[in-house]
């Protein structure tokens, strides 16, 4: 899947450099695309790929280094920039719509005529040979749908750069093998492509030149037919400490675990399928996987958030067949969710009713206000939480004291199972540690903790054990010797011997 030799050079970046709070993300990162050419960007998670993908169309400014697109240069950072200039971001969740039609999704923005623009919109719909109607309802597409709108909205702009960002993680086989159908039709319009994914099969199939990305800096790059699986995962993987020597894994002594608190068989839902694994109480189980791994389905299937469609979750011995997140809180099984903001605070109310949100219902109402306030500043005093006093608005803290709020909101319903879906993300050095600290606290007083995270080298310094999950099924499970280096070779490389 190369480009010619001859075709031309439609993308070009040179030296990029980012930082954030003078912490380096980008060093020095150049590349090049070619009309006509896919090329896989990889990286485990925390490798920049983000930060360049937003330099890349416009969203955030880089600190230095130089961006052609099509012979001309992003001079200043702007997505409506990128986009005169012929890049578009296809981002991995569409950004849909659901109350305007097809067309007007795809035509967003647009000045020309309405009658021009439908008249381009069928002719590109025509040449990827796909079934849309355009008068329809967004609100009525499927998931592969949407990111076909996505690809029109960029040619429709006369796009000749496409950053495609994981496409498949919401995709089956099927809509998959449709998806690069109509790549290949752009590559072979000289559409090029920025095709980012976990999946070596999937970027075996569709791509024709790689490069991966470890701590900023581009450590492989090339035609893909020159790697092996091997050298592409070591090269994600590998881990650099100074003097550039891997980092060696870290040897366990057995945790004093008591009982099987959390017994889960077969587990199907949406996302993941025929998830099996054990937690004991004083136990850290890591559960680890990248991006489309289906972690955080399965967190909330467990919570009740979302339904099973097969399988058993046994509690201290009961099976919970029916389950909610009352019944679930009310038991001591308690969810940390990934999206504090969005799902965990609420950020328009005081603190003290935060922390107490997932016990309203086991306070007497003429108790409540004193109750939660004194409870709030228990938590306070014992997690360092800085706030001007009870009544603040959650909105007005810092990310890590909101993270200390949303944990003591999980912690005030006395868990013996608890659930952390990335309990760090987005909080700095110091809260991070106090966090871990907690943590390691919580499991010596006897609770079970599930501990879902991104960032490898947490797992590696919290967890007793390893369960690893791989495009929604088990990868496989580590319980001596756990090492970043060997989460990665699990998370990147499980599944694709089955999927080959």
């Amino acid at each position: 899947m190369t480009a010619s030799p001859t075709a031309g050079r439609v993308a070009k970046l040179t030296d990029i450099w980012k930082s954030y709070s003078a912490v380096p993300v980008l060093r020095g990162v150049s590349l090049a695309l070619r009309a006509g050419e896919v090329h896989a960007l990889l990286g485990g998670n925390g490798a920049g790929k983000s930060s360049l993908m937003k330099i890349m169309s416009g969203v955030i400014p880089a600190n230095s280094g130089a961006i052609e697109i099509n012979g001309r240069a992003l001079d200043h950072a702007s997505p409506a920039r990128a986009q005169e200039l012929g890049l578009y971001l296809v981002p991995q969740e569409a950004h849909i719509l659901p109350n305007q039609s097809v067309l007007e999704n795809i035509c967003l923005g647009l000045s020309a005529s309405p009658r021009a623009l439908r008249v381009r919109v069928e002719q590109l719909v025509a040449e990827l040979s796909v079934s849309l109607d355009l008068d329809a309802q967004a609100a009525s597409l499927e998931i592969a749908e949407r990111q076909i709108v996505e690809i029109l909205r960029g040619l429709v702009r006369e796009a000749r750069v496409l950053i495609l960002d994981e496409p498949t993680s919401a995709l089956t086989p099927f809509e998959t093998n449709a998806l690069f159908q109509r790549v290949r039709k752009l590559q072979a319009q000289g559409v090029g492509i920025f095709f980012i994914s976990h999946k070596l099969r999937e970027i075996r199939e569709i791509c024709g030149t790689i490069s991966v990305l470890r701590d900023g800096v581009i450590v492989l790059s090339g035609p893909l037919e020159s790697y092996s699986d091997a050298e592409i995962i070591d090269a994600m993987s590998r881990v650099q400490i100074a003097g550039g020597a891997g980092k060696s894994p870290t040897e366990r002594k057995a945790p004093q675990i008591g009982k099987p608190r959390l017994s889960v068989r077969d587990l199907s839902g949406e996302g993941f399928r025929n998830i099996s694994l054990d937690v004991h109480a004083g136990e850290i189980l890591g559960l680890a996987g990248v991006v489309g791994a289906g972690r955080t389905e399965f967190a909330e299937t467990l919570f009740g958030l979302r339904p099973q469609t097969a399988g058993s979750v046994v509690f201290d011995g009961v099976e919970l067949k029916s389950r909610s997140p009352r019944i679930c809180i009310d038991r001591g099984l308690v969810y940390l969710p990934e999206d504090r903001q969005q799902h965990g605070l609420f950020l328009e109310a005081p603190l003290f009713w935060n922390v107490s949100s997932y016990l309203v219902h086991r306070l007497p109402f003429f108790l409540r206000p004193g109750a939660e306030r004194k409870a709030f500043d228990e938590f306070r005093s014992s997690m360092g939480i800085k706030c001007t006093g009870p009544g603040q608005e959650a909105r007005g803290l810092s990310g890590g004291n909101q993270q200390k709020v949303l944990l003591a909101k999980c912690l005030s319903a006395r868990p013996k199972v608890l659930i952390l879906d990335e309990p760090t993300r987005g909080v700095d050095v110091a809260a991070r540690n106090d966090i871990y600290d907690l943590i390691r606290k919580l499991a010596a007083d006897g609770v079970a903790i599930v501990l879902i995270s991104s960032d490898f080298d947490e797992i590696e310094q919290l967890a007793d054990r390893v369960e690893v999950m791989a495009f929604g099924q088990s990868g496989g499970e580590l319980t001596n010797n756990i090492s970043v280096d060997a989460i990665a070779r699990l998370a990147f490389g499980a599944s694709e011997a089955r999927h080959a």
